[in-house]
């Protein structure tokens, strides 16, 4: 590796987010160390990692099982476990790097807030929520801001749903392909134990519900902006701790959908009430949770630190999604056909 560009370590390198930076992050000049199951470097070699850590400038943590997924015991556990124990190996070898990298970016979601339809939840004004992925997503900030790490600047993104090639968008797609497009209703739901606490601290009880009437909020960020801001954040070096990454503006449930339909051309889409959702993913072996619960966040540390963001219209970033994916179909029909 050569020793005259900065070094980037790239935990979780293989996902959708992770692939998208580490293209980046090389296309900014940077030697990049990948880490990951089948990467060179594995969470089972913890020599491999210290080494990679030691000396790096940048480490960014995007690793953890997709949530989705149906929230069943096993999901459930993968889900906790492959967020908190790889922020530990990480922080073990951050701990024990003699030079420790300058920055390290992990991270988080968007919903460790409340459900919220009254006001945006900011990171000095936010209110942590209740259940299973909030507590998911405590656990995750509590085992990365442990501990002292002096010369390390540790920066937890709280990431809202990501518009771009990743299993959100793709789901979402998919309902406005298949005509269920229209606005989603909460209403009761049968009692069920997906969505109890987890970990040392649960909360939460039942699952949730709220007479949305579909205008839920629906705060979302395009992948260009993600990597964007983390961009951002290598040069800011007076930025630390929690920092919301989402669109300035929150669309509601009912844009939402008005806009995947007109993405993917279905002239129509069925309103659906708690229970046809509640059929409807378990086809799709995912949770109505993405939809249903109203995530209202404002990026306000990134927006008073001077960050602009390149996608705040959601159509347009739908929109530059779907032809993204149509592009890259041929290419990959292309590529099966060579290896054939």
């Amino acid at each position: 590796m050569s020793t005259d560009r900065p070094c980037a370590v790239v935990a979780g390198a293989g996902g959708f987010i992770g692939e998208a930076l580490v293209a980046s992050l090389r296309a900014d000049g940077y030697d990049v160390v990948e880490v990951g199951r089948t990467s060179r470097v594995s969470w089972n070699d913890p020599e491999a990692l210290h080494a990679a850590v030691d000396g790096a400038n940048l480490l960014v943590n995007l690793a953890g099982k997709s949530v989705d997924c149906r929230y069943t015991d096993a999901n459930r556990d993968a889900i906790l476990a492959s967020r908190v124990e790889t922020t530990r190996a990480l922080h073990d070898a951050v701990a024990a790097a003699s030079v420790p990298p300058k920055l390290w970016v992990n991270s988080s979601t968007a919903t460790i807030y409340r459900h919220a339809m009254d006001r945006p939840n900011t990171e000095s004004t936010g209110e942590l929520g209740a259940g299973f992925s909030v507590d998911v997503a405590k656990a995750w900030e509590r085992a990365f801001f442990a501990g002292d790490l002096p010369a390390t600047r540790r920066v937890a993104l709280r990431l809202a749903i990501v518009a771009g090639d990743g299993p959100a968008t793709r789901m979402l797609l998919t309902l406005a392909r298949t005509g269920l497009g229209g606005p989603q209703h909460d209403g009761w739901v049968p009692p069920h134990r997906r969505y109890r606490g987890i970990g040392d601290e649960p909360t939460g009880g039942r699952p949730p519900w709220y007479r949305t009437r579909g205008r839920q909020r629906f705060s979302w960020v395009h992948i260009d902006d993600v990597l964007d801001a983390i961009r951002f954040l290598v040069r800011r070096d007076d930025i630390a701790g929690v920092v919301n990454v989402a669109a300035p503006e929150a669309s509601d449930n009912r844009s939402l959908m008005r806009s995947l339909r007109s993405v993917v051309g279905m002239p129509v889409g069925i309103p659906s009430l708690r229970w046809m959702l509640e059929i409807a993913m378990w086809v799709l072996r995912t949770e109505p949770e993405l939809i249903l619960k109203s995530r209202w966040v404002a990026p306000e540390r990134l927006i008073e630190a001077g960050f602009r963001f390149s996608h705040t219209d959601l159509r347009e970033a739908l929109a530059s999604v779907e032809r993204e994916r149509r592009l890259r179909r041929p290419a990959a029909r292309r590529t099966r056909s060579a290896r054939s």
